[in-house]
């Protein structure tokens, strides 16, 4: 059966030992889910001190960040066989920041992901719309070129999770309405489904990202095709983080 995934995002937030503080305190409260898992995504810094805690415990660790070879002179960037080596199962790629800042594009993204599959992690594939986009109409227009290009000769999609990240909703407070999100979560689906099939389409994890919040994520979590939530500001917090994981069904 799929399960719900809810994920949190930490960007470039907590020191290590604010991370090993974070990490026990959440891991004192959480409850014991059968129908989601919960996966947090520290700065790299701290993914070698949690991934010692997180054995063998409710909680899964990703990294928000990869480069696509395994080593090299490649200075500062981290490989994905450094991460699988310490229990790394997730791996963000293609965030908007990593788009809209650094200027990674489709290619680079495709190539990140293809690595990190092909080192027996799950990819995290992030995608998403500009406002100036939504406006102009072009919102599946930029989904679909994104994923396409993407996922371009990927077969592996059983290790794959696809993230809508409406742009103009990333740390402005402003959140895509549920129906919003639902409308670009079929499309994504439906596309998944020509790209490779429907049986892989229906299984496909599809999460929302856009200012996730304790006072949002019922409503969210409602919609058929809202398969869980990728947080940023909010799960930095425990107590509004594990409101966020013990969402309510409408």
């Amino acid at each position: 059966m799929k399960k719900f995934l809810i994920a949190g995002n930490w960007k470039m937030h907590k020191t290590p030992n604010e991370s090993i503080i974070f990490v026990n305190e959440l891991l004192r409260r959480i409850k014991d889910y059968k129908d989601r898992d919960i996966l947090i995504c520290p700065p790299f810094t701290s993914l070698y001190p949690i991934s010692q805690i997180l054995k063998d415990r409710p909680i899964k660790l990703g990294a928000q960040n990869v480069y696509f070879e395994n080593e090299g002179p490649y200075t500062g960037e981290i490989s994905p066989l450094m991460l699988k080596d310490i229990g790394v199962e997730y791996v963000i790629c293609g965030h908007s920041e990593r788009r809209n800042i650094f200027g990674e594009t489709d290619e680079i993204i495709n190539k990140k992901v293809k690595k990190t599959v092909e080192m027996g992690m799950k990819a995290i594939l992030c995608v998403g719309e500009k406002l100036e986009e939504r406006e102009k109409g072009k919102t599946f227009e930029i989904i679909e070129n994104q994923i396409k290009k993407s996922l371009e000769n990927f077969d592996n999609i059983e290790n794959l999770v696809i993230a809508y990240e409406p742009v103009w909703a990333i740390g402005t407070g402003k959140t895509a309405q549920p129906s919003q999100a639902e409308e670009v979560h079929i499309f994504i689906r439906e596309l998944i489904s020509r790209i490779y099939n429907k049986e892989f389409a229906e299984n496909l994890i599809i999460l929302y990202g856009g200012s996730v919040k304790p006072e949002n994520i019922d409503q969210l979590m409602k919609e058929k095709n809202i398969d869980g939530v990728l947080v940023g500001n909010a799960c930095l917090k425990v107590d509004s983080f594990l409101r966020i994981i013990d969402y309510k069904i409408l």
